[in-house]
Formats: C-alpha cells, sequence, structure tokens
C-alpha cells in the first residue's frame, strides 16, 4: 500500500465508524464539525470521518480520536431545526492522520491516504479465501435468518477479497470496535483473519443466546404446565371434596362478610381471598396471603366496648386500689364525666412521669379496670426499630403488624386502655426512629388514620385511651412530649408508705407466700421503721420486698417451728430482716462555721447534702472535690465571684482572695453530684468560713445563685423538702418563685418545718446565719 498526503477537513464521529464504499446519513449539531462540512462543500467536498474514543468528549484533540478513519465524499447537506445538518456521504479510501495543522473554527488535519493496492494472491489463494468467507457467512445467516436474504444475494456476488470484507463490515451488525479493528489492518489478509474471527466469535454468541432463549422458554413452558396441573389438581380434590384451599377461602369470605367494619376494608379483604384462591394452598406466597387475610380479619375495625358511666364506682375502684396519686384520680374522673355527657369524647393521651415504683403502670390497670376497658400493656423499654411500631412491610420474609395494631387485635375492641410503658427509654439507630413513628400513634389528629407497615389499610386509634409511663421528661424528644398531657407522680411520702403497706403490700405478700392474717401480723411502728430504716426510694418496690422477705421467714418458721402465729414488732424486726440499713444524716447538733445542709432530688427521691468549706492560707486558688458535675461547679464559681463583689459589706479585705485557698467539699466523694440547685448552699457555706460566723444546724437550703446574687427557683421541691423533714430540719430557705409549688404539697408533708421565701442572698444570710 502506498501513501500521499493531503489537508482535509476533520469531523469527530460519536459511536459510529465509516467505511470506505459505505454510504450512510448521519446528523452533525457542533459548531466545529459543521463548519467542517461547509468548508469542504465549497471546495472539494471531501472530508476525514474520524471516530472518537469517548462519545462524552464535547471538544476533541488529537489524542481523543482514533489515527485510522475514512475520506468521505459529502453528496448532500440537509438543514435541519435546531441548528442541526444531516449528511449524506459516501466512504472513498482509508486514510490515517499525521497531525492536526488548525483547530479554528474547525479541525484541519494533515492526512495520509493508504492507496488501494491488490494484494499478490495465487488465483487458488484467492478462491481459498472467498469460499472460506462465503461459507462462514453462509452460517451467520443461518443462525441470523434476522438479516434480509437480499444481503446474502449481494456478498455471494463480489468477486474481490478486500471488497467482500469492506461490505461485510459495512452490512453486517458489528460492533463499533470490529468495524475500526477492520479499518487499521494494514493489509487485505490480515483483514481477512479478523474477519474471520469476528464471524466466527459472533456465530458463537448467537447460538449461546438462542441455547439460553430455549431454555428460558422450557421453564415457562414448566411452570405453565404446572398451574394447569395444579388446577386440575384443585378441581379433582373439589370433586372428592378434599379441596381445604377452597374451603378455608369459603370461610374467610363469610367472616368477611359478618366482619363490623367499613365497606373499604371489607373490599380490600375480599380482594385477598381472590387473591388467596388462585395460589397453591402449598406455596409460600399462599402463607404469606392466609396470615395477611387472618390480621385483618381479627382487628377489631369498628367493634367497641361499652364504657362504664358510674363516676361514683370508678372513683370507689381508683380509690380502693391506689393511696395517694389525687392528680391522676381527678385527670381520670374528668375524662369519664365528659364521655358521660358526650357520649363519646376524645380520648386524652396521658403521661405519668415520676420516680420507679410509685405505682405509674399499676394505676393504669386500675383505670381499665375502672372504666370498663380492655387492657393492653406495650413495653417500649429497649425498642429501637421503627417495625416495631409501625409493621413490616408485607415484602420482607416473616412480615408482621406493629406492637400498636398487635394491642389492638389483642384487646378485640378498638376502644381499649393501652399502657405504653418505658415511653422514655425508646432509642433510635439505622433501622429508624422510634420516637418518630410514635409521634402519629400519639397525635390526636393524624392517629384517625394510623396506618401500619403491613396492614396497608387505615385503622382509627382515635378512640384508644393511650396512657404512657416514664421516668423522667429528659429521655422524651420535644416533639413527642408536646403530644401527651404531663401527670407527675412525685415520691411517696413517710406516711403514704405506711398507708400502702399497710392495705396493700402487706395482705398482697401474706397471700403470695401461702399464710393468713391470723397466722402473721406486722405492728404499724414495725412498718415505720421498715419505711425509715429498711428503705430508701421514692416509690414502694424495695418496701414491698422487705414485706416478702418477712412472709418467708414467718412461713419458714411455721412451717418449721408448728407455731399458730408470728408477730413482728419493732423490737424484733432485725430477726426478720438484719441490722438497720440506711439512716438519714441527722441535722448537726450545734451551729458551725462553713458547713451548711443542702437539699438534693436523686431518681430514688429527695436527699441533703452537707457542704464543708474550709479556707487556708495559700496563694488564691479555688478547689472543688466531692465528684461535682459542670453545672454544680459553675454554680461554686457564680457564688465566689458574688462573694468577692460584696465583700466590702462584710469587712473583707481587698487582698483577702489572694493570699488565701478556699477548698469546697461535699462528702461521699463516690457518688456523682450535678445541678444549680446547691448554688445558695455552697455561697452560704464559702460565706460563713470567710466571715466566720456559724450557720444555723437546723436549716437546709435549696436554690440556684446569680452573679448579682438573685435566687432562682429549682425542681423536685416535694422530695427536697421530705429529706429535709427525714433530717428534723426546723427551718427549710426555698426561692420565693417556688411558692406556687409549696401550694401544691400535702398539708403532712409540710408539718413541723418552718418555710421561709428568698429571693435574694442577703434574706439567705438573714436566716441562714446564727
Amino acid at each position: 500500500m502506498s501513501e500521499y498526503s493531503r489537508k482535509v477537513p476533520i469531523v469527530a464521529l460519536r459511536g459510529m465508524a465509516v467505511l470506505p464504499g459505505m454510504q450512510i446519513h448521519f446528523d452533525v449539531n457542533r459548531q466545529i464539525s459543521i463548519e467542517a462540512i461547509e468548508n469542504a462543500m465549497e471546495n472539494d467536498q471531501l472530508v476525514l470521518l474520524l471516530t472518537q474514543k469517548d462519545p462524552d468528549t464535547e471538544t476533541p484533540g488529537q489524542e481523543d480520536l482514533f489515527s485510522v478513519g475514512t475520506i468521505a465524499l459529502v453528496k448532500q447537506i440537509i438543514k435541519l431545526p435546531g441548528n442541526v445538518i444531516r449528511v449524506l456521504v459516501t466512504g472513498t479510501d482509508r486514510a490515517k492522520l499525521d497531525s492536526i495543522v488548525e483547530e479554528e473554527p474547525f479541525l484541519m488535519g494533515e492526512v495520509a491516504i493508504i492507496e488501494k493496492k491488490e494484494e499478490d494472491f495465487t488465483e487458488s489463494e484467492k478462491k481459498a479465501m472467498l469460499r472460506g468467507l462465503k461459507d462462514i457467512l453462509e452460517v451467520y445467516f443461518n443462525e441470523n435468518p434476522k438479516i434480509g436474504k437480499e444481503v446474502m444475494k449481494v456478498l455471494s456476488k463480489i468477486k474481490e477479497v478486500g471488497e467482500l470484507i469492506d461490505q461485510i463490515a459495512i452490512n453486517l451488525p458489528l460492533s463499533l470496535d470490529d468495524k475500526q479493528m477492520l479499518l487499521e489492518a494494514e493489509d487485505t489478509f490480515t483483514r481477512y483473519e479478523k474477519i474471520m474471527v469476528v464471524l466466527t466469535e459472533e456465530i458463537d454468541i448467537i447460538r449461546i443466546r438462542k441455547d439460553l432463549q430455549l431454555k428460558v422458554k422450557e421453564k415457562v413452558d414448566k411452570n405453565q404446565k404446572e398451574y394447569i396441573l395444579r388446577e386440575q389438581l384443585k378441581l379433582i380434590r373439589e370433586e372428592l371434596g378434599e379441596g381445604g384451599g377452597v374451603a378455608d377461602a369459603d370461610n374467610y369470605m363469610a367472616a368477611a362478610e359478618r366482619l363490623k367494619a367499613p365497606q373499604e376494608v371489607k373490599d380490600k379483604i375480599i380482594k385477598e381471598i381472590e387473591r388467596f384462591k388462585s395460589v397453591s394452598g402449598n406455596s409460600s406466597e399462599g402463607a404469606v396471603i392466609r396470615g395477611y387475610i387472618e390480621t385483618l380479619l381479627a382487628l377489631p375495625w369498628d367493634k367497641v366496648s361499652e364504657d362504664k358511666k358510674d363516676i361514683l364506682q370508678a372513683e370507689n375502684i381508683l380509690e380502693k386500689e391506689h393511696y395517694g396519686l389525687e392528680k391522676v384520680k381527678e385527670r381520670i374522673l374528668e375524662f369519664l364525666a365528659v364521655r358521660v355527657l358526650t357520649k363519646k369524647g376524645e380520648s386524652p393521651i396521658l403521661c405519668l412521669v415520676g420516680p420507679p415504683g410509685t405505682g405509674k403502670t399499676s394505676i393504669a390497670h386500675s383505670v381499665a379496670k375502672a372504666l370498663n376497658k380492655e387492657y393492653v400493656r406495650i413495653s417500649l423499654g429497649g425498642v429501637r426499630d421503627e417495625a416495631e411500631i409501625r409493621g413490616h412491610r408485607r415484602t420482607y420474609v416473616g412480615a408482621m403488624p406493629g406492637r400498636i395494631i398487635t394491642g389492638l387485635k389483642n384487646a378485640g375492641v378498638k376502644n381499649p386502655l393501652m399502657l405504653l410503658d418505658e415511653i422514655d427509654k425508646v432509642s433510635s439507630d439505622y433501622k429508624g426512629d422510634t420516637s418518630a413513628a410514635l409521634l402519629e400513634v400519639l397525635d390526636s389528629e393524624q392517629n384517625k388514620r394510623f396506618v401500619d407497615h403491613y396492614v396497608e389499610i387505615a385503622v382509627d386509634l382515635s378512640e384508644v385511651l393511650f396512657i404512657a409511663t416514664a421516668n423522667s421528661l429528659q429521655g422524651i424528644p420535644k416533639p413527642l412530649l408536646d403530644r401527651m398531657e404531663i401527670i407527675e407522680v412525685s415520691s411517696y411520702t413517710e406516711n403514704e408508705k405506711f398507708h400502702i403497706a399497710k392495705k396493700h403490700l402487706l395482705p398482697k405478700q401474706i397471700v403470695r407466700n401461702g399464710l393468713t392474717s391470723k397466722q402473721l401480723s406486722v405492728s404499724d411502728k414495725a412498718l415505720a421503721k421498715i419505711i425509715s430504716g429498711y428503705t430508701k426510694e421514692a416509690g414502694v418496690r424495695n418496701l414491698e420486698r422487705r414485706l416478702g422477705a418477712i412472709c418467708r421467714k414467718a412461713a419458714k418458721e411455721i412451717v418449721s417451728s408448728q407455731v399458730p402465729k408470728v408477730r413482728v414488732n419493732e423490737k424484733n424486726l432485725e430477726k426478720f430482716l438484719g441490722k438497720e440499713r440506711y439512716s438519714f444524716q441527722q441535722a448537726n447538733e450545734k451551729d458551725e462555721i462553713g458547713i451548711v445542709r443542702g437539699l438534693a432530688w436523686t431518681s430514688v427521691g429527695g436527699d441533703t447534702l452537707q457542704i464543708e468549706v474550709n479556707v487556708m492560707p495559700g496563694k488564691g486558688s479555688f478547689e472543688l472535690t466531692g465528684q461535682l458535675g459542670d453545672v454544680m461547679k459553675e454554680s461554686a464559681r457564680a457564688g465566689i465571684s458574688y462573694i468577692r463583689s460584696v465583700s466590702g459589706d462584710y469587712g473583707i479585705a481587698a487582698d483577702y482572695f489572694e493570699k488565701n485557698d478556699i477548698h469546697i467539699h461535699i462528702p461521699e466523694g463516690a457518688v456523682p453530684k450535678d445541678g444549680p440547685s446547691a448554688g445558695i448552699t455552697m455561697a452560704t457555706a464559702m460565706l460563713s468560713a470567710i466571715t466566720k460566723k456559724a450557720v444555723r444546724a437546723d436549716t437546709a437550703m435549696t436554690g440556684e445563685i446569680t452573679l448579682r446574687g438573685r435566687v432562682l427557683p429549682i425542681g423536685g421541691l416535694k422530695e427536697k423538702i421530705l429529706a429535709a423533714k427525714a433530717a428534723h430540719m426546723k427551718q427549710v430557705l426555698v426561692p420565693l418563685q417556688n411558692k406556687k409549688d409549696i401550694e401544691e404539697i400535702a398539708a403532712e408533708i409540710l408539718e413541723g418545718i418552718e418555710l421561709k421565701y428568698v429571693d435574694s442572698m442577703a434574706e439567705v444570710l438573714k436566716y441562714a446565719f446564727a
């Protein structure tokens, strides 16, 4: 092959290759390509067509194009809308791009045209190559009859090897890579070898595809055959009276007709029953549909229970089963009164918040009993998968409804009392936010049409009486908290614990341990000593355990020693429960300098903190010990800043804080402590140590301090006053803004305690210093 060079406009092709002898239409929309074609039309109508290596390249350079292409004669140009032209070209010669000499306004290249030259084949070689090509073409057309017979007729008439190879590449649906490979082949023999390999591979691919299609068809035919046989078998079984699946479907249909439900629900069930009829009873799909139909039939769509309308009877039940908890009882009776007047009324969503063991869960059961409602308890502690609330989609293996729908199904009515226990313990992970799923459940505007992922039909939850329980509001997200009515269940007083133990816990433990009231008696003084010396809690769980321990030891004594009755009193209590475990730190006997009694709230009730301050010569350091939290440390710093700001009022030297070290310590160093309510206590203790003024030993205090000495309100006041009373404090200082909280505390708690309301540190010091 000889070559000669010339300059030719270049058109870059995307996703196609043009071969010599090929006539083809293609559209051009890139400006550089349009310019190249227009230049060719102005001159000799010749362009070089080169294929892009990457079709997505917008402005190709020499490195983006294959080096070998085809010189083509532009025969026709048609302008189309959108700045697009349609070009008709005929490939004439192979050509090789040496270099691009111009890039603007179009590509112009120095091109070496590869002239055709007949190979030096013998006549026998030529015949052999032609015969080989036609034989493989015959096989190809037999395997791929979609290619028209006219193509085979045209190709069979060609007598030149090179021309036949080009026409094969032009007329057969070869890949772009294969066409480019044939274009770049240096001589006819090389192109012959390559086209033979390409055709052989194409024949293999067509045969493999046919085999796969045949296998798929056989499988489909087999499934159709099995379906027909199953239908025939079903008919045979029905004739023999053995059509279990059909019988089940008929039973479901009858149950659907009897079901009290909206028409859309019935239509959905009937549709699923029809599907169940057409599916094999033994198939996995049949089992899924069966479970779904049974769930829909078991749900109480329009089935309700009749609430009790006797408020006095409901009040008697609540009073009999629970001592105290006045707010909860009052709210439930209000709900019942509204229901009596309106015949329906929206069910409230109550959230009982309080320490463990205060009867939150058990009162929900009593409320259900008082209102004659079905009771369903759903424990949310540790639940972190959203599907536990909303259910799983039926596409999953083992899918089932969420806990809300399951609880409704178990209740059998659409208006049960549903207890959401430990709602502050729900958590989130990658499977979804459980608390977010509860938002729809607990929103009275949204839960009228609650959609469970498994059921897929809107369920009305508006008539469910939801009662939630939580130990703390801190663990409940604000949007969820906003949907509930919060009722605080505070710690029990010793008097309340005494009555609960006497009326409820002791009789319950006596029966549980196989005893009778004639076989065991516990004196009132013994009960009071168990409460004060053997338990330290906000609720009554440990108290019940201690009474259970007494009952077990009494049972052993009755069985082993054959005694008719066991009497437990204050004197022999140690025999049953051992030494006393707890004792409140009592008020100090004398007034002291730098020691002040603070009040604290804990998860098991209130407690007192004895804050100690020492001042010693040093370099002005300020030390805090006793495992204090960040908030408590900040309160101490605010206190010392206040003292320094008023040091002149108390005769403190200007350089006092530079020459002395101050050390604050709160005993029980192993127990973490935090919160702002010890602010005024620490400030009083520091000022006492600095001024050497003693603080009254019978005084306890609580309140947050500011830099200017103002006293801010705090929480947990009832528990703190109970702790002060247990420690025999006579005077308790509380923030003035907490006066409204004091008014809600029972008179028996405040008996024997003198409350002083303080609004500033000046008032605190007036009452605290002896």
